[in-house]
């Protein structure tokens, strides 16, 4: 099948066509092979009920895991995706609670709108993955701290959880992380890069990705995880492990104003790009 040129499209854009969701069948018998074998099944709790969202839980509980999924209208309104995925609906703090592992995969506006006290009596070495980005134009507005890059993405986030976060699953497709996940060893296997400042939760995240299908590789700190941002090289390209290091090491480790200014005239391209064609996130 063609995949979607490489627009830079956002990581929760779905492939929705009939004829490309029944060629992906395949993919998905060879994702779901994909046995546990580092990770026991551990209780882990989704906050977002979206592509990505939806994506992961399908994966998770077919690896054996207890998934909690919550969006922000209630359980109730999560028949068809609990049907869907295997997951169980949930409040927001249901789900924080429930995890050995958390996902925050909401859109990156709706992030201030989180109770402040979602994580109260989650345990501070409960891993919290971010799988956010930032789109000014199509969705999220003009954030100063972004616009200007004094934050990343995922530091912006974390301020506002108040929380340590793990930055991953924000550069792959859906579909992608949904029903490309291959067994380790596999010539071509996708890697997918992993950013944050506590090694021990970073540790854990890249145990989970491993058993998702994807080599994980570490890209630093959170201060650092703009090179897997949208218009970056990285962003939606499914690189092998060689490659997706190649990349970031090309990249350095400390982003320069250049840079900033090439990412973003990419991104703005990419957005507007999407709003010639209609999508809408």
């Amino acid at each position: 099948m063609v995949w979607p040129r490489r627009t830079g499209l956002p990581a929760d854009l779905h492939l929705n066509k009939p004829a490309g969701r029944a060629l992906l069948q395949p993919r998905r018998a060879v994702a779901a092979a994909v046995s546990l074998v580092n990770n026991p099944a551990m209780n882990i709790g989704l906050i977002g009920a979206g592509h990505i969202g939806s994506a992961l839980a399908v994966r998770l509980v077919g690896l054996g895991h207890s998934v909690l999924i919550a969006n922000s209208r209630g359980p109730e309104t999560l028949t068809d995706v609990a049907k869907k995925t295997g997951a169980t609906p949930a409040t927001a703090r249901e789900a924080a609670r429930h995890g050995e592992v958390i996902v925050v995969t909401i859109p990156l506006k709706n992030i201030p709108d989180l109770a402040p006290d979602l994580f109260e009596g989650v345990s501070a070495d409960v891993p919290i993955i971010d799988t956010s980005n930032y789109y000014p134009m199509l969705r999220d507005g003009q954030i100063p701290e972004l616009q200007s890059g004094s934050l990343t993405e995922s530091e912006w986030v974390q301020q506002h959880l108040g929380r340590p976060v793990v930055k991953v699953f924000n550069n792959i497709y859906a579909d992608h992380l949904e029903n490309m996940g291959q067994p380790a060893g596999t010539p071509g296997r996708i890697a997918l890069p992993i950013a944050g400042d506590d090694a021990a939760a970073k540790k854990q995240v890249m145990a989970l990705v491993e058993d998702l299908g994807f080599d994980a590789v570490d890209d630093g700190t959170l201060h650092q995880s703009w090179r897997q941002q949208p218009g970056t090289p990285v962003y939606c390209t499914n690189f092998p492990v060689d490659k997706l290091r190649e990349h970031l090491a090309s990249l350095g480790a400390e982003r320069t104003e250049a840079q900033h200014a090439e990412f973003a005239a990419n991104h703005a391209a990419q957005e507007q790009e999407m709003k010639n064609q209609g999508i809408q996130l």
